[in-house]
């Protein structure tokens, strides 16, 4: 138990609570803040894969996993989406409180670690998850969507934003420099984004990059969330699930052994 200054006793789990809502308004208000930043480009560059690869180029490629073009690479680029932004938005957010050597406030505060990882996570998740359904509302502009199933596109597109908070939080902890945090995304999940079946079936492929392609966890999550909006899917959905719930149970101990050992933040 701690006080007041009027001695009336505070519980932690009201410091945590209060820590933990302070952290979140801060990242969703930093989000909302620069709106036209961090809204409208997935909006115009996701019209633009319509316009070239829905509309141009699918009108020649017909139906794909039974459905025409346009609406399967719908649930691929909202992914997509959801995977860069939910990324991208805690690199830069928890890397500029490292650069502005504010995150020592957070560090000597009386808030667990947990606390911390939750409030920045949290944060990245409201902005993967809202440019996710900006990107839907653009999609419904050039094609009809039908939710199979509502439990499983949830749960999934919930999930990988986690995942991908969770690991844009490594990224951001590890980075010394500005440009230490655009590597990982150009040079790893950017090549495995568009390697997981955003714009095609791996039905399609020869054996070997068939089998190459199974060992890229972002397979799973597109199938997974595909299977949730169409009812289609080139991979098992209970294996895509286990991926994902590993991964998530995998980089939040990870992030939380960073924390306590305050690796690339105390030196």
């Amino acid at each position: 138990m701690s006080t007041t200054d009027g001695n009336t006793p505070v519980s932690m789990a009201q410091v945590n609570l209060v820590g933990l809502r302070t952290i979140m308004r801060r990242e969703i208000a930093r989000i909302m803040r620069i709106w036209a930043q961090t809204l409208l480009p997935p909006a115009m560059t996701i019209s633009l894969y319509f316009i070239i690869f829905g509309s141009l180029i699918g009108s020649r490629i017909g139906d794909m996993g039974g459905f025409d073009y346009m609406q399967f690479i719908v649930p691929g680029l909202i992914m997509m989406s959801v995977i860069q932004n939910s990324y991208g938005n805690i690199v830069s957010s928890f890397f500029g409180a490292k650069f502005g050597h504010h995150i020592e406030e957070l560090l000597i505060s009386p808030l667990p670690n947990w606390v911390i990882l939750a409030g920045y996570i949290t944060g990245s998740m409201f902005r993967g998850l809202l440019v996710g359904a900006v990107v839907t509302l653009v999609a419904l502009l050039f094609t009809k969507l039908h939710v199979h199933s509502w439990v499983i596109t949830v749960s999934v597109v919930v999930l990988t934003s986690m995942v991908f908070s969770l690991a844009g939080l490594i990224n951001a902890i590890y980075a010394q420099k500005f440009d230490d945090i655009t590597i990982v995304p150009t040079f790893v999940l950017t090549p495995l984004t568009y390697l997981g079946g955003v714009f095609y079936s791996v039905s399609l492929l020869p054996p070997f990059w068939k089998a190459f392609s199974s060992i890229n966890p972002i397979l799973y999550m597109v199938n997974a969330f595909r299977y949730g909006m169409l009812g289609v899917s080139d991979v098992p959905l209970l294996p895509a699930f286990a991926i994902i719930l590993v991964f998530v149970v995998l980089l939040s101990g990870v992030c939380l052994y960073l924390l306590h050992k305050g690796v690339g933040l105390r030196s």
